[in-house]
């Protein structure tokens, strides 16, 4: 009996073995093809570190790199992610993160000097522009995809540092312009994938010039971040509202006490000048 336990026990754990030694080989795999399935650019990192028993990934010094025909290799330098998945509904065929941090250490946007925009090689760019076509239903293209897997972020930590902008189009040197806009920001409630490639473009020329400098209508992605957007902005109001209701209160405290201590020294005064020869016997 004992030996016939043994058997499966070895293969449990030889499984168990080789799933911890391949797993981020794993799931590096899987992050690179799924970026390009998003953003349509290949995505390399250098290290990365998956957790079973504690359900995070950590992913080392990421890029997103350009289309070829850019003198700049890099779209995008990130040099960290974490991120805290649940196991339970991977396993389940949908993809939920309580908990993502990016660091976007900078954002390079290059015209090549053809006069090509390398944001306009990414796939949400794509498909805001197929939206704004006014073409029939009947006149476009069946789409062939496959249903992408479920995606649910609860709190999204997103920073970027700077933002680099490059233009090649007029030949020689490269004109370039530097935006250093230093964003640390909270969002929640992020259900697709393409949304937040968008909110990362979009929080990353918002801040800059680069838009009028290209032409580039960041307005037409900024249409599908309404409700993303705003959990930012209601997240942010209720911290002000709350420090502006400690700010008030610590006000009114020290109104309180100026006044209290004004009385006393006032009282102190009458007591000096007080004459004991005034007092009867």
């Amino acid at each position: 009996m004992k030996k016939g336990l043994m058997v499966p026990l070895i293969v449990i754990l030889a499984v168990v073995f080789v799933f911890g030694a391949a797993k981020d080989t794993i799931v590096r795999v899987s992050v690179e093809k799924g970026t390009e399935a998003v953003t349509g650019l290949k995505l390399k990192m250098k290290g990365i570190n998956v957790g079973i028993i504690k359900t995070m990934v950590g992913i080392k010094d990421l890029k997103l790199y350009n289309p070829p025909g850019y003198e700049d290799k890099v779209m995008l330098d990130m040099p960290e992610i974490y991120v805290d998945y649940d196991l339970g509904a991977i396993i389940g065929g949908k993809i939920h993160l309580p908990e993502v941090r990016i660091h976007l250490k900078e954002f390079m946007v290059v015209k090549n000097r053809y006069g090509e925009l390398n944001l306009d090689s990414l796939k949400v760019v794509k498909d805001a522009e197929e939206e704004k076509e006014e073409k029939a239903p009947a006149e476009k293209p069946a789409k062939k995809e496959g249903k992408a897997p479920e995606l649910q972020i609860d709190v999204l930590e997103l920073k970027i540092g700077k933002v680099v902008y490059k233009d090649y189009s007029k030949g020689g040197e490269p004109e370039v312009k530097e935006f250093n806009i230093n964003i640390d920001e909270r969002y929640e409630n992020i259900d697709d994938p393409s949304k937040l490639v968008s909110l990362i473009v979009v929080k990353a020329l918002t801040g800059t010039s680069i838009g009028n400098l290209t032409n580039f209508d960041v307005g037409a992605l900024e249409g599908g971040l309404g409700d993303t957007l705003a959990s930012a902005q209601e997240v942010m109001g209720q911290a002000q509202v709350q420090a502006t209701e400690t700010a008030s209160k610590a006000v009114g405290q020290a109104q309180d006490a100026a006044k209290k201590a004004a009385d006393e020294a006032a009282e102190s005064v009458k007591e000096m000048f007080k004459s004991p020869f005034g007092e009867k016997k």
